[in-house]
């Protein structure tokens, strides 16, 4: 493509991008142009500006003669995104189609015949782009919108189009699944992490469901002329809530929007919303995906216990999206503070605390960890997106096939049954980590521990040591902990030792069964010093005191001096 034109396509932008942005933009360019298929994640949160580098990517595709396929989980989510991109490429000579439950039959066949032909560079769809009646004549890249709605199956149908695919994938939340094969390196990474300029983060607030609460949030935005959405989940009940708040809110212009209305009407309740010819939407979580009202700022979410991690925080991201403070409430069962049968779940109350407290712009990522914390990692070869492991997760897989490989290698029968060696759990008492105000990019970070994990001897740690203080400076002392704890791992790998833990006061040692070590050294360091004390049938206590990490360490390396 020519620089001229990607140029005038950049500046049709019309805001500045963000240095996170730039970064992302630039990695997806570099990942098209290389020869192998791209398989990138970009992690952005809501309305920051994802579907920029979604634009760009698109450009470059169609600039080197590709189609470009855009899937999105909604229908409404398909028609914005089809306005959007029809914006941006009004002044090059590009073909958009849309393929969605808004466009009529006949308009659906004619885009068909034009992807087959290739008259058509961008097709923009919901889930019927994955049906078997779309074909492409030359297919280049796949952009996956909220990634977290689909399924295994669907992201894999669309990749099996044709291997040299270049696939890219935006998401506020990933899903488990994703989030673990993206921190294990199977996917490559960008964070979008910065907030647009004048940006507000959203004030989040858990309560019990009350009309006073509700009147007093509603007319707080309509005397400042702004819009509000009220979420209700029960499409049976939804007439019933309208009737209940246009007795409240006498106020408020109040139309209702869900899933079950025909197509058109809801098509037309939307543009009305968006031009801000009524102010008050009754919905249900259609409009979590990708609707932008910079007008609407206050979100009411009715029985907000049952929406998942990643719906609340797409729910709370369809406001805040310009400069005003925007507000949302998430409503439980009346009475669900005081304990009665209405409570709610465990699970629920740990979700809506952890939205509560990432209210910062930026959070999903964070959320998605969370989420990852509370559900499990899912299969990597299987199709589950979340839950347990059941048998193997991907290091342990790694770590099983490169044990295989030496021992093939070195001309013996791989035992399958043999244990895996043992990583010693090592507790120092101190906070060992890479505190953010050392290295900023949260990326980086996460790519910085897996290296630490993986390096298997001291010329390893000490090659990564020197890397550290080049790039970023003199470690700090949770840094420092983090890399002696590193090394007391590799230096405790020989001696079958499952747990250290030193405290100020005294260190636990723990082994595993049948320990590769001489057992008279140990009688004998027992009866010598007497300080050693055995704690069990697999346990040594040192008792001795310790300030800090360097006392610490100093003892921990005395102990396996002893016993080497």
């Amino acid at each position: 493509f020519s620089a001229h034109d990607y140029e005038a396509f950049a500046t049709s932008f019309g805001f500045e991008e963000t240095a996170d942005q730039r970064a992302a933009i630039h990695a997806v360019i570099q990942d098209m142009i290389s020869p192998r298929p791209m398989d990138r994640l970009v992690c952005g949160d809501v309305g920051f500006g994802k579907t920029e580098v979604a634009l760009r990517a698109a450009f470059v595709a169609v600039a080197d003669g590709a189609q470009v396929a855009v899937l999105c989980p909604t229908t409404l989510l398909a028609e914005q995104h089809f306005q959007t991109f029809a914006d941006r490429f009004a002044d090059f000579p590009v073909k958009l189609a849309e393929l969605s439950r808004f466009r009529s039959a006949k308009e659906v066949n004619a885009a068909l015949e034009g992807i087959t032909a290739g008259r058509i560079d961008i097709v923009i769809g919901t889930h019927k782009l994955l049906s078997e009646d779309v074909k492409f004549k030359n297919l280049g890249l796949v952009i996956i919108d909220e990634e977290h709605r689909f399924g295994v199956r669907q992201k894999e149908r669309l990749k099996a189009l044709r291997a040299e695919v270049d696939v890219l994938t935006l998401t506020a939340t990933p899903i488990p699944r994703t989030l673990a094969m993206s921190l294990e390196g199977i996917r490559d990474f960008s964070v979008i992490a910065t907030a647009p300029q004048k940006r507000l983060a959203i004030k989040t607030f858990v309560q019990p469901f009350s009309d006073g609460l509700i009147r007093e949030a509603a007319l707080r935005e309509l005397k400042r002329g702004g819009q509000i959405y009220f979420l209700h989940n029960e499409v049976e009940t939804i007439q019933a809530m309208r009737e209940k708040l246009t007795r409240l809110l006498p106020e408020a212009r109040i139309e209702v929007a869900h899933g079950q209305m025909p197509e058109r009407e809801l098509e037309h309740v939307m543009r009305d919303f968006y031009h801000q010819r009524f102010n008050l939407l009754l919905c249900t979580t259609i409009i979590e995906t990708g609707i932008n009202v910079p007008t609407a700022n206050t979100i009411l979410m009715n029985r907000a216990d049952k929406l998942g991690m990643a719906q609340l925080h797409q729910l709370r991201g369809r406001v805040g999206r310009s400069h005003h403070q925007a507000y949302a409430y998430l409503l439980t069962p009346p009475g669900s503070g005081t304990g009665d049968k209405a409570a709610i779940t465990p699970a629920a109350r740990k979700r809506l605390e952890a939205i509560q407290s990432m209210e910062e712009l930026g959070s999903g990522f964070y959320l998605a960890m969370h989420d990852l914390e509370i559900r499990g990692a899912g299969e990597v070869l299987g199709e589950d997106q979340s839950g347990e492991m059941q048998e193997v997760g991907f290091s342990l897989f790694n770590d099983m096939l490169g044990q295989a490989v030496k021992s093939l290698k070195s001309g013996k029968e791989p035992d399958v049954a043999a244990p895996l060696a043992v990583t010693a759990e090592i507790n120092l008492h101190i906070p060992a980590l890479l505190p953010d105000s050392y290295c900023a990019d949260v990326h980086e970070r996460l790519v910085l521990y897996k290296r630490l994990a993986n390096c298997a001897n001291a010329e390893e740690l000490d090659g990564l040591h020197e890397e550290l203080i080049d790039r970023f400076g003199l470690l700090p002392e949770p840094a420092r902990a983090l890399l002696e704890t590193h090394r007391l791992r590799v230096e405790t790998a020989p001696y079958g030792i499952r747990k250290l833990d030193a405290g100020p006061d005294s260190i636990a040692v723990q082994f595993v069964a049948n320990p590769p070590i001489d057992p008279m050294k140990l009688i004998r360091l027992i009866q010598t010093k007497r300080e050693y004390k055995l704690a069990g049938q697999d346990r040594i206590r040192l008792e001795k005191a310790s300030k800090n990490l360097e006392e610490r360490v100093a003892l921990l390396r005395g102990f396996i001096n002893e016993i080497a």
